[in-house]
Protein backbone atom coordinates (compact mmCIF):
# COMPACT_ATOMS: atom_id res chain seq x y z
CA UNK A 1 0.00 0.00 0.00
CA UNK A 2 2.82 2.45 0.72
CA UNK A 3 4.36 2.38 -2.43
CA UNK A 4 1.27 3.27 -4.09
CA UNK A 5 1.42 7.15 -5.21
CA UNK A 6 -2.64 7.76 -4.68
CA UNK A 7 -2.18 6.85 -1.41
CA UNK A 8 0.52 9.44 -0.16
CA UNK A 9 -2.06 11.84 -2.53
CA UNK A 10 -4.70 11.41 -0.52
CA UNK A 11 -2.36 11.54 2.92
CA UNK A 12 -0.27 14.71 1.98
CA UNK A 13 -3.58 16.39 0.82
CA UNK A 14 -5.70 15.58 3.42
CA UNK A 15 -2.74 17.35 5.55
CA UNK A 16 -2.42 20.83 2.87
CA UNK A 17 -5.98 21.23 3.17
CA UNK A 18 -6.39 20.57 6.73
CA UNK A 19 -3.26 23.36 7.39
CA UNK A 20 -5.58 25.55 4.67
CA UNK A 21 -8.65 25.06 6.42
CA UNK A 22 -7.72 25.35 10.17
CA UNK A 23 -5.53 28.81 9.04
CA UNK A 24 -8.97 30.13 7.45
CA UNK A 25 -10.77 29.01 10.36
CA UNK A 26 -8.48 31.26 13.16
CA UNK A 27 -9.17 34.22 10.42
CA UNK A 28 -12.19 34.38 10.79
CA UNK A 29 -12.59 34.04 14.54
CA UNK A 30 -10.34 37.16 14.62
CA UNK A 31 -12.11 38.76 11.87
CA UNK A 32 -15.91 38.25 13.19
CA UNK A 33 -14.46 39.36 16.71
CA UNK A 34 -13.89 42.66 14.76
CA UNK A 35 -17.01 43.27 12.88
CA UNK A 36 -19.86 41.14 14.38
CA UNK A 37 -20.84 41.97 18.20
CA UNK A 38 -22.99 39.50 19.03
CA UNK A 39 -22.44 35.75 19.44
CA UNK A 40 -25.34 34.75 18.23
CA UNK A 41 -25.06 36.43 15.20
CA UNK A 42 -21.70 34.86 14.92
CA UNK A 43 -22.93 30.99 15.12
CA UNK A 44 -25.36 32.70 12.52
CA UNK A 45 -23.39 33.35 10.40
CA UNK A 46 -21.44 30.07 10.66
CA UNK A 47 -24.59 28.06 10.30
CA UNK A 48 -25.13 29.59 7.01
CA UNK A 49 -22.19 28.44 5.40
CA UNK A 50 -22.71 24.67 7.09
CA UNK A 51 -26.51 25.02 5.76
CA UNK A 52 -24.96 25.26 2.02
CA UNK A 53 -23.19 22.49 2.15
CA UNK A 54 -25.99 20.50 3.34
CA UNK A 55 -28.41 22.05 0.09
CA UNK A 56 -24.96 20.96 -2.06
CA UNK A 57 -25.24 17.25 -0.95
CA UNK A 58 -27.77 15.49 -3.63
CA UNK A 59 -26.30 17.18 -6.53
CA UNK A 60 -22.73 16.53 -5.09
CA UNK A 61 -23.56 13.50 -5.01
CA UNK A 62 -25.56 13.03 -8.25
CA UNK A 63 -22.02 14.27 -9.92
CA UNK A 64 -20.02 12.42 -7.93
CA UNK A 65 -21.74 9.10 -9.32
CA UNK A 66 -21.83 9.60 -12.68
CA UNK A 67 -18.72 11.56 -13.75
CA UNK A 68 -15.26 11.04 -12.97
CA UNK A 69 -14.18 11.89 -9.62
CA UNK A 70 -10.96 13.07 -10.14
CA UNK A 71 -12.82 15.98 -12.08
CA UNK A 72 -14.86 16.90 -9.66
CA UNK A 73 -11.82 16.86 -7.05
CA UNK A 74 -9.91 19.20 -9.59
CA UNK A 75 -13.22 21.67 -9.88
CA UNK A 76 -14.04 21.65 -5.76
CA UNK A 77 -10.27 22.20 -5.45
CA UNK A 78 -10.48 25.49 -7.71
CA UNK A 79 -13.48 26.23 -5.84
CA UNK A 80 -11.41 26.73 -2.44
CA UNK A 81 -9.05 28.95 -3.91
CA UNK A 82 -11.67 31.20 -5.37
CA UNK A 83 -13.34 30.89 -2.14
CA UNK A 84 -10.66 32.95 -0.38
CA UNK A 85 -10.15 35.24 -2.93
CA UNK A 86 -13.81 36.62 -1.27
CA UNK A 87 -12.56 36.72 2.00
CA UNK A 88 -9.69 39.14 0.73
CA UNK A 89 -12.40 41.28 -0.75
CA UNK A 90 -14.23 41.28 2.78
CA UNK A 91 -10.91 42.07 4.43
CA UNK A 92 -10.67 45.02 2.06
CA UNK A 93 -13.99 46.19 2.82
CA UNK A 94 -14.94 45.21 6.15
CA UNK A 95 -17.77 43.34 4.70
CA UNK A 96 -19.46 40.32 6.53
CA UNK A 97 -21.87 40.00 3.44
CA UNK A 98 -18.11 39.59 1.68
CA UNK A 99 -17.51 36.88 4.76
CA UNK A 100 -20.55 34.86 3.87
CA UNK A 101 -19.79 34.51 0.06
CA UNK A 102 -16.28 33.24 1.19
CA UNK A 103 -17.81 30.53 4.04
CA UNK A 104 -20.74 29.32 1.77
CA UNK A 105 -18.22 28.44 -1.48
CA UNK A 106 -15.83 27.13 0.64
CA UNK A 107 -18.74 24.85 2.02
CA UNK A 108 -20.34 24.26 -1.22
CA UNK A 109 -16.20 23.17 -2.36
CA UNK A 110 -16.18 20.51 0.60
CA UNK A 111 -19.91 19.26 -0.26
CA UNK A 112 -18.25 18.11 -3.45
CA UNK A 113 -14.78 17.46 -2.54
CA UNK A 114 -15.47 15.24 0.59
CA UNK A 115 -17.34 12.55 -0.58
CA UNK A 116 -15.18 12.19 -3.99
CA UNK A 117 -12.38 11.56 -1.92
CA UNK A 118 -14.30 8.83 -0.04
CA UNK A 119 -15.48 6.95 -2.48
CA UNK A 120 -11.78 7.20 -4.69
CA UNK A 121 -10.46 5.74 -1.66
CA UNK A 122 -11.69 1.81 -2.37
CA UNK A 123 -10.57 2.99 -5.77
CA UNK A 124 -6.62 3.08 -5.09
CA UNK A 125 -6.38 0.32 -2.29
CA UNK A 126 -6.98 -3.31 -1.64
CA UNK A 127 -9.96 -4.00 0.83
CA UNK A 128 -7.18 -5.81 2.96
CA UNK A 129 -5.98 -2.12 3.22
CA UNK A 130 -9.09 -0.29 3.54
CA UNK A 131 -9.09 0.36 7.27
CA UNK A 132 -5.00 0.92 7.41
CA UNK A 133 -5.54 3.95 4.47
CA UNK A 134 -8.57 5.28 6.29
CA UNK A 135 -7.22 5.06 10.13
CA UNK A 136 -4.13 7.14 8.49
CA UNK A 137 -6.14 9.44 6.54
CA UNK A 138 -7.69 10.70 10.15
CA UNK A 139 -4.65 10.59 11.74
CA UNK A 140 -3.35 12.97 8.66
CA UNK A 141 -6.41 15.27 9.63
CA UNK A 142 -5.88 15.44 13.39
CA UNK A 143 -2.10 16.26 12.67
CA UNK A 144 -3.10 19.20 10.40
CA UNK A 145 -5.71 20.27 12.64
CA UNK A 146 -3.16 20.17 16.20
CA UNK A 147 -0.34 22.19 13.67
CA UNK A 148 -2.93 24.00 11.96
CA UNK A 149 -4.56 26.01 14.92
CA UNK A 150 -0.73 26.41 16.80
CA UNK A 151 1.03 27.67 13.54
CA UNK A 152 -2.09 29.93 13.01
CA UNK A 153 -2.39 31.48 16.34
CA UNK A 154 0.82 32.12 16.46
CA UNK A 155 0.76 33.68 12.79
CA UNK A 156 -1.98 35.98 14.37
CA UNK A 157 0.34 37.02 16.82
CA UNK A 158 2.85 38.48 14.64
CA UNK A 159 0.95 39.41 11.78
CA UNK A 160 -2.15 40.89 10.19
CA UNK A 161 -5.08 38.61 10.01
CA UNK A 162 -4.48 39.10 5.71
CA UNK A 163 -1.51 36.59 6.40
CA UNK A 164 -3.78 33.76 7.44
CA UNK A 165 -6.02 33.86 3.77
CA UNK A 166 -2.95 33.86 2.63
CA UNK A 167 -1.06 30.78 3.93
CA UNK A 168 -4.60 29.53 3.43
CA UNK A 169 -5.08 30.59 0.21
CA UNK A 170 -1.22 28.84 -0.60
CA UNK A 171 -2.32 25.72 1.05
CA UNK A 172 -5.18 25.08 -1.44
CA UNK A 173 -3.14 25.79 -4.92
CA UNK A 174 -0.38 23.18 -3.68
CA UNK A 175 -3.85 21.05 -3.12
CA UNK A 176 -5.49 21.88 -6.13
CA UNK A 177 -1.21 21.10 -7.78
CA UNK A 178 -1.47 17.32 -5.93
CA UNK A 179 -4.92 16.54 -7.51
CA UNK A 180 -4.12 16.81 -11.14
CA UNK A 181 -1.26 14.15 -9.99
CA UNK A 182 -3.68 11.19 -8.74
CA UNK A 183 -3.76 8.19 -11.54
CA UNK A 184 -7.23 6.56 -11.36
CA UNK A 185 -9.15 4.41 -13.76
CA UNK A 186 -12.06 5.45 -13.27
CA UNK A 187 -13.44 5.34 -16.87
CA UNK A 188 -15.39 2.43 -16.93
CA UNK A 189 -16.80 2.57 -13.53
CA UNK A 190 -18.53 6.05 -14.29
CA UNK A 191 -19.93 4.25 -17.28
CA UNK A 192 -21.35 1.64 -15.49
CA UNK A 193 -22.95 4.27 -13.27
CA UNK A 194 -24.65 5.98 -16.04
CA UNK A 195 -25.76 3.15 -17.23
CA UNK A 196 -26.92 1.10 -13.98
CA UNK A 197 -28.34 4.26 -12.27
CA UNK A 198 -30.75 7.04 -13.09
CA UNK A 199 -28.92 8.86 -10.95
CA UNK A 200 -31.32 10.12 -8.33
CA UNK A 201 -30.57 10.85 -4.95
CA UNK A 202 -33.98 9.33 -4.16
CA UNK A 203 -31.95 5.76 -4.64
CA UNK A 204 -30.04 5.73 -1.75
CA UNK A 205 -32.89 5.24 0.66
CA UNK A 206 -34.00 1.62 -0.97
CA UNK A 207 -30.07 1.18 -1.23
CA UNK A 208 -30.07 1.43 2.23
CA UNK A 209 -33.23 -0.88 3.06
CA UNK A 210 -30.94 -3.43 1.30
CA UNK A 211 -28.12 -3.06 2.93
CA UNK A 212 -29.44 -3.06 6.53
CA UNK A 213 -25.74 -3.42 8.00
CA UNK A 214 -25.31 -0.08 6.47
CA UNK A 215 -28.10 1.64 7.56
CA UNK A 216 -27.83 0.37 11.10
CA UNK A 217 -23.76 2.00 11.31
CA UNK A 218 -25.05 4.76 9.62
CA UNK A 219 -27.67 5.20 12.71
CA UNK A 220 -25.34 4.24 15.16
CA UNK A 221 -22.62 7.08 14.30
CA UNK A 222 -25.03 9.44 16.56
CA UNK A 223 -23.34 8.39 19.44
CA UNK A 224 -19.98 9.05 19.16
CA UNK A 225 -21.71 12.33 17.60
CA UNK A 226 -23.72 13.53 20.62
CA UNK A 227 -19.92 13.47 22.40
CA UNK A 228 -18.44 15.48 19.24
CA UNK A 229 -21.22 17.66 18.32
CA UNK A 230 -20.82 18.77 22.66
CA UNK A 231 -17.04 18.59 22.66
CA UNK A 232 -16.18 22.27 23.17
CA UNK A 233 -19.04 23.31 25.28
CA UNK A 234 -18.33 20.12 27.72
CA UNK A 235 -14.89 20.88 28.03
CA UNK A 236 -15.36 25.06 28.07
CA UNK A 237 -17.86 23.51 31.41
CA UNK A 238 -15.22 21.60 32.50
CA UNK A 239 -12.63 24.03 32.84
CA UNK A 240 -15.28 26.46 34.32
CA UNK A 241 -16.20 23.20 37.28
CA UNK A 242 -12.17 23.04 38.20
CA UNK A 243 -11.70 26.87 37.22
CA UNK A 244 -8.54 26.15 35.13
CA UNK A 245 -8.06 27.36 31.39
CA UNK A 246 -4.94 25.20 31.42
CA UNK A 247 -7.14 21.77 31.74
CA UNK A 248 -8.61 22.32 28.43
CA UNK A 249 -5.38 22.07 26.75
CA UNK A 250 -4.58 19.14 28.55
CA UNK A 251 -7.98 17.56 27.34
CA UNK A 252 -7.47 18.56 24.09
CA UNK A 253 -3.48 17.29 23.99
CA UNK A 254 -4.90 13.60 26.01
CA UNK A 255 -7.83 13.62 23.10
CA UNK A 256 -6.22 13.98 19.83
CA UNK A 257 -3.18 11.42 21.21
CA UNK A 258 -5.69 8.90 22.29
CA UNK A 259 -7.63 9.01 19.05
CA UNK A 260 -4.05 8.61 17.14
CA UNK A 261 -3.26 6.07 18.56
CA UNK A 262 -6.33 4.53 18.37
CA UNK A 263 -6.60 5.36 14.33
CA UNK A 264 -3.32 3.41 13.88
CA UNK A 265 -4.58 0.48 16.28
CA UNK A 266 -7.14 -0.48 14.45
CA UNK A 267 -4.81 -1.84 12.04
CA UNK A 268 -3.90 -5.06 14.71
CA UNK A 269 -7.52 -4.79 16.04
CA UNK A 270 -8.82 -6.27 13.46
CA UNK A 271 -7.27 -9.16 13.11
CA UNK A 272 -7.53 -10.56 16.20
CA UNK A 273 -11.57 -9.30 16.44
CA UNK A 274 -14.25 -9.29 13.79
CA UNK A 275 -15.73 -6.28 12.07
CA UNK A 276 -19.06 -6.29 14.27
CA UNK A 277 -17.10 -7.25 17.52
CA UNK A 278 -15.34 -3.76 16.83
CA UNK A 279 -18.28 -1.66 16.07
CA UNK A 280 -20.02 -2.47 18.82
CA UNK A 281 -17.65 -2.70 21.94
CA UNK A 282 -16.80 0.76 20.40
CA UNK A 283 -20.34 2.36 20.55
CA UNK A 284 -20.53 0.55 23.88
CA UNK A 285 -17.51 1.87 24.95
CA UNK A 286 -18.66 5.50 23.91
CA UNK A 287 -22.04 5.41 26.32
CA UNK A 288 -19.77 4.78 29.05
CA UNK A 289 -17.61 7.50 28.45
CA UNK A 290 -20.48 9.46 28.38
CA UNK A 291 -21.77 8.53 31.53
CA UNK A 292 -18.08 9.55 33.07
CA UNK A 293 -19.07 12.58 32.49
CA UNK A 294 -21.30 12.49 36.02
CA UNK A 295 -17.14 12.66 37.13
CA UNK A 296 -16.26 15.32 35.34
CA UNK A 297 -15.60 17.33 38.66
CA UNK A 298 -12.76 14.69 39.33
CA UNK A 299 -9.80 15.91 37.24
CA UNK A 300 -8.21 12.29 36.93
CA UNK A 301 -11.75 11.01 35.43
CA UNK A 302 -12.37 14.20 33.00
CA UNK A 303 -8.75 13.79 31.26
CA UNK A 304 -9.40 9.75 31.44
CA UNK A 305 -12.83 10.14 29.66
CA UNK A 306 -11.29 11.95 26.91
CA UNK A 307 -8.18 9.85 26.41
CA UNK A 308 -10.73 6.65 26.27
CA UNK A 309 -13.37 8.68 23.95
CA UNK A 310 -10.19 9.42 22.15
CA UNK A 311 -9.32 6.46 21.53
CA UNK A 312 -12.17 4.48 20.48
CA UNK A 313 -13.40 6.87 18.27
CA UNK A 314 -9.66 6.58 16.49
CA UNK A 315 -10.74 2.90 16.40
CA UNK A 316 -14.95 3.37 15.46
CA UNK A 317 -14.39 5.88 12.75
CA UNK A 318 -12.06 3.62 10.06
CA UNK A 319 -14.33 0.98 11.18
CA UNK A 320 -17.70 2.73 10.17
CA UNK A 321 -15.94 4.39 6.84
CA UNK A 322 -14.50 0.59 5.38
CA UNK A 323 -17.99 -1.07 6.29
CA UNK A 324 -19.45 2.02 4.37
CA UNK A 325 -16.96 1.32 1.26
CA UNK A 326 -16.96 -1.91 1.47
CA UNK A 327 -20.80 -2.66 1.79
CA UNK A 328 -22.43 0.20 -0.32
CA UNK A 329 -22.03 -0.50 -3.91
CA UNK A 330 -19.57 1.20 -5.86
CA UNK A 331 -21.70 3.17 -8.17
CA UNK A 332 -24.02 4.38 -5.25
CA UNK A 333 -20.14 5.96 -3.60
CA UNK A 334 -20.89 9.49 -4.47
CA UNK A 335 -24.65 9.75 -3.22
CA UNK A 336 -24.07 7.91 0.30
CA UNK A 337 -21.18 9.55 0.84
CA UNK A 338 -22.96 13.15 -0.29
CA UNK A 339 -26.03 11.66 2.36
CA UNK A 340 -23.78 11.15 4.89
CA UNK A 341 -21.86 14.42 5.11
CA UNK A 342 -25.42 16.13 5.18
CA UNK A 343 -26.79 13.86 8.28
CA UNK A 344 -23.34 14.25 10.03
CA UNK A 345 -23.45 18.24 9.80
CA UNK A 346 -27.50 18.24 10.90
CA UNK A 347 -26.74 16.20 13.66
CA UNK A 348 -23.65 18.53 14.53
CA UNK A 349 -26.31 21.31 14.63
CA UNK A 350 -28.78 19.74 16.62
CA UNK A 351 -26.40 18.17 19.46
CA UNK A 352 -24.62 21.28 19.45
CA UNK A 353 -28.24 23.20 20.37
CA UNK A 354 -29.61 20.43 22.53
CA UNK A 355 -25.92 20.73 24.28
CA UNK A 356 -26.62 23.76 25.24
CA UNK A 357 -30.01 24.06 26.84
CA UNK A 358 -29.10 20.37 28.78
CA UNK A 359 -26.28 22.24 29.94
CA UNK A 360 -28.69 25.50 31.33
CA UNK A 361 -31.38 23.04 32.22
CA UNK A 362 -29.83 19.91 34.07
CA UNK A 363 -26.04 20.34 34.06
CA UNK A 364 -22.84 18.88 32.64
CA UNK A 365 -23.22 15.52 34.99
CA UNK A 366 -27.12 14.80 34.37
CA UNK A 367 -26.76 15.92 30.82
CA UNK A 368 -23.26 13.14 30.28
CA UNK A 369 -25.70 10.49 32.39
CA UNK A 370 -29.04 11.29 29.66
CA UNK A 371 -26.60 10.81 26.23
CA UNK A 372 -24.93 7.86 28.06
CA UNK A 373 -27.96 6.21 28.70
CA UNK A 374 -29.30 7.23 25.45
CA UNK A 375 -26.06 5.43 23.86
CA UNK A 376 -26.00 2.25 25.87
CA UNK A 377 -30.06 1.52 24.91
CA UNK A 378 -29.33 2.41 21.49
CA UNK A 379 -26.38 0.06 21.23
CA UNK A 380 -28.08 -2.90 22.84
CA UNK A 381 -31.13 -2.58 20.59
CA UNK A 382 -29.05 -2.99 17.42
CA UNK A 383 -27.19 -5.30 18.80
CA UNK A 384 -30.11 -7.79 19.38
CA UNK A 385 -31.30 -7.53 15.89
CA UNK A 386 -27.46 -8.11 14.27
CA UNK A 387 -27.94 -11.39 16.62
CA UNK A 388 -31.40 -12.64 16.18
CA UNK A 389 -31.16 -11.73 12.24
CA UNK A 390 -28.08 -12.77 11.85
CA UNK A 391 -26.20 -10.21 9.90
CA UNK A 392 -23.05 -10.43 8.59
CA UNK A 393 -21.01 -7.71 9.04
CA UNK A 394 -17.48 -8.70 8.13
CA UNK A 395 -14.31 -7.16 6.53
Amino acid sequence: MWKNKNVWIVLIGEFVVGLGLWAGIIGNLAFMQETVPSDFHKSLILAIGLLAGVAAGPLAGRLIDSSSKKKVLIVASAGRVVAVAFMFIALATNSVLWMLCFLVSLQLAAAFYMPALQAVIPMIVKDRDLITLNGWHMNARTISRIIGTAAAGLLLSYFDVKWLYIASMVMYIVMLGITFTFNLQEQKSAAQAKDKSKGSFKEVYPMLKAHPVVLMTLVLMVIPILFLGSFNLVIMKITEIHQSQSLSGMIYAVEGTAFMLGAVFIKYLTKVMKTGTILFMSVFIIGLMELMLFLADIKLFALLTFALFGFTVGCFFPTTMTIFQRQVPKEYHGRFFSFRNMIDQVLFQVVLLSTGALLDLIGLQWMGVTFGVFSLLLSAYFLMIIRRQKLEMAM
